[in-house]
């Protein structure tokens, strides 16, 4: 293609403070209409294929045609600007895409060059050389196994991801039952798993594995019909840039313009996320950030504008209050049902998200444990979003697999009780043992998250009526019942219970309220 520039204009309504381009309209099948902004002022650009004669054409049209297209691409711009707006209270107002809330259960996976050091956690070059003073833990670990002078940057020569092999690990993320993936394309230490132009010679291309670890997942997820997304700090420790703004007291603004929006943008564009996990938010405001002028374009314009979902991890004083779904917090578990939609993060590593050489067993989280945290989310309205890390060579730990086809194995049965379901009225009892409650339809699920110790179970919170059945999920007969009170409650005769390392059973009940 060549550009040819028609005209420049400036908007009150159009204002955005980042630079990148701005997909508006088409005019026809080969040539199309673009605009961009810096500081402030459109620019509008015809892009020309050069081997179509209808737009070699245009080369030579006259003032009228020219502001056809002027007008043409001020109406578009102006459709778009009036979708969503660069502030809180308009993208706070944007639907969540329904597949999101559908989903209930992702994988998070967090990959990089920390993995290769895989000690401590994913912080670990913050812990060595950024915090004031050094975690001795680290300044020990790296005396005693490395020689003097060794940089963390060397450790991206090390980082070789041999074994990766992205249909092995989308086989083993489909056979969990998760509907979604989120692969870190960016941690706080700057290394990009795929070949960013921001980010010269600090990229999974140019330098360890020499492939495009992004992309290359992404096809394969994708090809197993899951949802992709992707992870990225907003803030680098160490970059130059990063560093002049905190300076300044984050009045001025070199990395986000020359490095991290470009990137989003290259990124957005480039691989079509479905999911977009913000993190690094929290040294500077979101109008440091230029959040809200970035999610204005992901909303309106983007490629994935009508099924994207974010976060929100935006700027310091965020969270649990701005973005799509909430975070709130690391493993945040709330203790009453929120009122917004929300997602819990958790590792199976308790003591790390990214791989540690030394991890032991009974640092990891048990199936039951995981299984039991699922079903309180999602009782709750949550997403649950179950994190592993990845070794340097590229293979997800054994015991890591383990869990997540356990998972899956549970799921496979009991999914019907999590997948599209929504809250009950009431989210738990332990009137015999802990049960926690979702609904779809006109069946309320009851999950018991512990074997009864006899063969009935009392649950007070559902009303019934002389046509409420009672079923074990898996197994289709009918199960015998007694009401407890006129008020309601009824107490359920099971039958014997099939074996399952997750040890979670669930009874559907229809014709309950």
């Amino acid at each position: 293609m060549t550009e040819i520039k028609l005209a420049q204009f400036s908007g009150k309504d159009l204002k955005r403070r980042c630079f990148t381009e701005l997909p508006v309209g088409h005019l026809d099948s080969c040539c199309s209409v673009s605009g961009h902004t810096v500081r402030g002022t459109v620019n509008v650009t015809l892009l020309q294929h050069p081997h179509s004669s209808s737009c070699r054409s245009l080369r030579g049209s006259s003032p009228v045609i020219m502001l056809t297209v002027f007008v043409v691409v001020v109406a578009l711009v102006s459709q778009t600007a009036a979708r969503y707006t660069p502030d809180w209270t308009s993208l706070d107002a944007r639907p969540l895409p329904s597949w999101y809330d559908e989903a209930k259960l992702g994988i998070f996976i967090h990959w990089g060059v920390f993995s290769v050091p895989g000690f401590g956690s994913e912080w670990f070059w913050w812990h060595w050389q950024g915090q004031q003073p050094p975690d001795q833990k680290y300044v020990n670990y790296m005396s005693q196994n490395y020689p003097p002078g060794f940089t963390y940057p060397e450790f991206a020569r090390q980082f070789h991801a041999q074994f990766f092999n992205p249909d092995d690990w989308a086989d083993i993320f489909k056979a969990s039952g998760a509907k979604y993936v989120v692969l870190t394309a960016k941690h706080h230490e700057g290394f990009t798993n795929w070949e960013s132009p921001n980010s010269w010679n600090w990229n999974s291309v140019d330098t360890g594995p020499h492939r495009d670890l992004v992309g290359d997942l992404a096809e394969a997820v994708r090809n197993r019909s899951l949802h992709y997304g992707l992870y990225n700090s907003l803030y680098e420790w160490f970059h130059p840039l990063y560093l002049i703004d905190k300076k300044n007291g984050f009045k001025t603004q070199e990395f986000v313009l020359q490095k991290l929006l470009p990137e989003l943008y290259n990124m957005v564009v480039r691989y079509r996320p479905e999911v977009i996990w913000s993190d690094g938010d929290w040294e500077a405001p979101d109008t440091y950030w230029n959040s809200t002028e970035f999610l204005a374009w992901l909303y309106n314009d983007s490629p994935v504008k009508d099924t994207v979902v974010t976060n929100d991890r935006w700027g310091a004083g965020c969270a649990c209050k701005h973005g799509g779904y909430y975070n709130c917090e690391d493993k945040y578990t709330p203790g009453q049902l929120p009122t917004h939609k929300w997602e819990k993060c958790t590792s199976v590593d308790t003591l790390s998200w990214g791989y540690r050489r030394n991890m032991k067993m009974n640092e990891l989280l048990p199936l039951a444990a995981i299984i039991e945290d699922l079903v309180r989310t999602v009782a709750f309205g949550g997403n649950y979003l179950l994190n592993v890390g990845p070794t340097p060579d590229g293979m997800i730990p054994p015991l890591f697999e383990e869990r997540l086809r356990g998972v899956g194995d549970w799921l496979e049965v009991n999914g019907q009780a999590i997948y599209s379901s929504k809250p009950w009225r009431v989210q738990s009892e332990n009137t015999t043992v802990p049960v926690w409650y979702t609904s779809k339809g006109l069946t309320v699920y009851a999950i018991l998250t512990a074997k009864p110790p006899m063969s009935t179970v009392k649950l007070l919170a559902p009303k019934t009526s002389s046509i409420t059945q009672v079923f074990l999920v898996g197994n289709p007969t009918p199960l015998s019942w007694a009401p407890v009170n006129p008020g309601g409650g009824l107490v359920v005769l099971l039958p014997e219970l099939p074996y399952t390392p997750a040890q979670a059973w669930t009874l559907g009940l229809d014709f309950v309220h």
